[in-house]
Order: C-alpha cells, then sequence, then structure tokens
C-alpha cells in the first residue's frame, strides 16, 4: 500500500462491495443509488486540487471518493462523485464552479432524489468553491460539510466568495468542518479564521492525530470514527435514520415542475427542481393497452404522460442554426419500434434527467447532460453544435417559462431513444413532433427533430 500514490490508498472504512450499491456515470458525474425505490436525500462529494498534468486517475475513481460515496448509499443516500476543473489548475476556480453547478443540477435531476434535501461535501482544494453556496444558501442545501479544506486561495489566484466572510450567514444552514491536528501550515491559518467566524454556526470534528488525507492515509480508529461521525451528521441533517441501513420501497411521488428560483451569485447558477418524464416501451409483435400497430408489424404501448420536457425547434433565440449535413447516420425507425427494450436504461435515464432539467428551466442543469460537442438537428435541416451554440439558442425559451411538452410513447434502440410527444413551447399550438436522442458515456451527443 505504501508504494501507492496517496490518493489510490484505500479509503479508511471497510466498504464491502454488496452488489447493493448501483454506480451510473452521467457525464463528469457518477452517481452511486441505493437499493430500494424510495426517494431520498443526496450528497455531492466535491474533490479537490490541482493535482499534477500527468494524472492518470481522475478523482472520482479514487477509492476514498468510491468509499465515501458506497458508504452513503449504502447507508440509503444517493451519493455523487464530480469531476471538475480545479484538479487542472487554480486558474480553473470558475470553470470548476460550473461543474459543481452542473453537478447539483444532475443529481437533483434523479429520479430517486428528493430535490429538496441536499449536502453538499467539499474536501481540500475544493473548500474554495463552498464561500459561494455558503453565500447563497439555495432553499434545498440542508447542509455543508468541509473536511481539511483549504479556504484561503494562494497569491495571485483570483477568489470567487471567501468562505470566512459568509460563515452564518444564513442562520438555518448547518454546516461541519471536520479539522485534523497535523494539518499543513498553510491551511492550518484560514482554518482557524473560518473557526472563529463560524461561532455557533459551526459543528466541529476533530481528529487530533489525523493529517490532510486521514481518510485515506491514516488507517486508525480515530479516522474511522471521524468518517463514520461526519456520515452520521449529515443523514441526520438530510432528515434520515443515522442508524438505517437501507430505504423503504415506497412509490416515488410525482415531482414538482415549477421552475426553480435562482441563486443570487454567480450568474445563471441555479439548479434545478427534479420531475421525470415517463413513456411506453415496445414490444416486437405485442399488444398493449393501446393496441397501436407499427409498420414493422409491432405494437407499442401509447400511453398518454403529462411531462415537462422536449424542446422547441420553432424557439426565437441570439443564435441561429446553419443548415450543414450531420455526418452520423441516424437509426432506421423500423428496427427501433420493432426491437423489445426494458423501459429503463442508461440512455433513458440520461433523457429523463434531460427532460426535468427543461421542465424546471435550468439552463445549466440542461446542458450539462449535453456532449461539448453535441449536435442538434432540426426538421428543416438545421443544425446547433456545441454547448455555446445550444445556450444562446435556448435561453430565450428556458427565461420566458415556456418550457413543456406531453410525452406520448417512447422506443429504445441501444444508445438511441426515440420518443414521440406534443410540444406546448411553440407559438404554433400543440404540436407534434418525433425527437430522436443519441446517448453515449452518459451525455446526450445528438438530436434529431424529425417532425
Amino acid at each position: 500500500m505504501t508504494d501507492l500514490p496517496p490518493y489510490l490508498r484505500p479509503f479508511v472504512l471497510p466498504v464491502a462491495d454488496t452488489g447493493e450499491v448501483r454506480v451510473e456515470r452521467v457525464g463528469q458525474v457518477d452517481l452511486y443509488h441505493p437499493a430500494g425505490t424510495a426517494r431520498t436525500g443526496a450528497i455531492l462529494l466535491v474533490h479537490g486540487g490541482p493535482m499534477p498534468p500527468d494524472l492518470e486517475v481522475l478523482p472520482r475513481d479514487w477509492p476514498v471518493f468510491q468509499g465515501y460515496a458506497t458508504a452513503a448509499a449504502q447507508r440509503g443516500l444517493v451519493a455523487a462523485v464530480v469531476d471538475h476543473g480545479l484538479i487542472r489548475g487554480y486558474d480553473q476556480l470558475v470553470a470548476a464552479a460550473d461543474d459543481v453547478e452542473a453537478a447539483v443540477g444532475v443529481l437533483r435531476a434523479d429520479p430517486r432524489v428528493d430535490p429538496g434535501r441536499v449536502a453538499l461535501w467539499f474536501f481540500s482544494g475544493g473548500g474554495l468553491l463552498a464561500g459561494e453556496w455558503l453565500d447563497s444558501r439555495p432553499d434545498w442545501l440542508r447542509c455543508l460539510l468541509l473536511t481539511y479544506p483549504l479556504l484561503a486561495t494562494p497569491p495571485g489566484v483570483d477568489v470567487l466568495v471567501d468562505a470566512t466572510e459568509v460563515i452564518g450567514k444564513h442562520k438555518d444552514l448547518a454546516v461541519l468542518l471536520t479539522r485534523v491536528g497535523r494539518e499543513r501550515e498553510e491551511l492550518a491559518g484560514p482554518v482557524e479564521e473560518f473557526v472563529s467566524a463560524g461561532g455557533t454556526a459551526l459543528d466541529i470534528i476533530d481528529v487530533p492525530k489525523g493529517q490532510h488525507g486521514f481518510d485515506m492515509l491514516d488507517h486508525t480508529e480515530e479516522s474511522r470514527a471521524a468518517v463514520t461521525k461526519a456520515l452520521d451528521w449529515a443523514i441526520a441533517h438530510l432528515g434520515e435514520d443515522p442508524t438505517a441501513t437501507s430505504t423503504s420501497t415506497l412509490p416515488i411521488p410525482t415531482p414538482t415542475t415549477e421552475p426553480a428560483p435562482r441563486k443570487t451569485a454567480p450568474e445563471s447558477r441555479k439548479p434545478p427542481r427534479a420531475t421525470t418524464s415517463a413513456g411506453a416501451t415496445t414490444s416486437a409483435g405485442a399488444t398493449t393497452s393501446a393496441g397501436v400497430t407499427t409498420s414493422a408489424g409491432a405494437t407499442t404501448s401509447a400511453r398518454a404522460t403529462t411531462a415537462e420536457g422536449g424542446r422547441s425547434s420553432g424557439a426565437a433565440g441570439s443564435s441561429t442554426p446553419t443548415s450543414t449535413p450531420v455526418p452520423s447516420v441516424a437509426p432506421d425507425l423500423t428496427a427501433v419500434v420493432a426491437t423489445a427494450f426494458s423501459f429503463d436504461t442508461p440512455a433513458t435515464r440520461v433523457i429523463d434527467r434531460e427532460h426535468s432539467t427543461y421542465a424546471a428551466h435550468d439552463l445549466e442543469a440542461f446542458l450539462a447532460l449535453y456532449s461539448p460537442t453535441a449536435q442538434l438537428q432540426f426538421a428543416d435541416g438545421a443544425v446547433l453544435r456545441g454547448r455555446r451554440s445550444l445556450r444562446e439558442y435556448y435561453r430565450p425559451l428556458f427565461d420566458a417559462g415556456r418550457c413543456k411538452t406531453e410525452l406520448q410513447q417512447r422506443m429504445m434502440l441501444g444508445e438511441w431513444v426515440v420518443e414521440q410527444a406534443v410540444r406546448h413551447d411553440t407559438d404554433q399550438g400543440p404540436l407534434p413532433t418525433i425527437v430522436l436522442y443519441r446517448v453515449q458515456d452518459g451525455l446526450i451527443v445528438e438530436v434529431r427533430f424529425l417532425a
């Protein structure tokens, strides 16, 4: 173990893989789902940085964060780990803040998450990203945790929001600091200033013999007790029972679809309220309740479900799509309809989150589910490429609060998801449409509007 770099050493808690925790990768975020089907609170784990440029293993694959996330999921929470830009350098602080904001959107849009019960947990250099959340304190943020944090930017690095200046601003926000006794000098001073400023607004777990990174370097009873106490604290503040080992199997309630309130700073960072979309799976040659027969001889379910999701090809925007051929090949629709698939697939879960963020009018969380090089082709042949073009095109539609569609059918083939829906987000009134989504590695890489 001593031959391994510190970040690849085992987590201090014995987290056995029992097969009950399901891990899903969505873009830059890994989601850890507990057993059961109940909606639950959630924790986003935010790593530190920077790290050397030759780093081969990114933080979400480090044993320590896999361990924290697995332990939280085994206790009944949904946990998430995000890879963010700070790993590349302090000049990426703003980009890192955007990455964390987008990850919050992905987490809160997850159908297993109660979007009103979320905790943020910052480690080491990730502490530089905590200030804006202490300052703005969105209503869904139940608590915030800091473990051996860096709280003062190095010389020459621009400050986002200084956590020491805003700790205690919101008296109803619970904050936990895990402080190590053998902390590096350049980190220990700002931490003590933070403690002095926090007063009664701050809970503290002390690890007297612990060093920076104790949760992977110091395999002691003291370390294990500190990590366990922090997990207990987070679970308690998320409204869960700290002694619970699993969640119940209650149905997931119908989510709220009203727009999420804007955060005060920085601009355009506003995580969404979650909502789910539903649709019909196909069954080749099978007859279902609706009795809608396809051209391939298959019969599909046409159960209409109201959902706030989808997009408008006729929305006004500041960026006009250009008519450019799309090189990739769309799937044969006959083959799509004629093949039977499970409704719950990695691709459909990504599309469900996209619909949820659309319904919540949360542009940045919506865009976080798209590949940076994603392309959209509209029925008239016009094409949008990349998140920047998508942002410019969709911002007026999101700002106008017109993000609503009615999902009628859904069909799947591998990485493609095909939906029939009625759009209510155009000036033309209810508009039937067919949309093809292509999902790769947890992100949407291509969308085609056929009608």
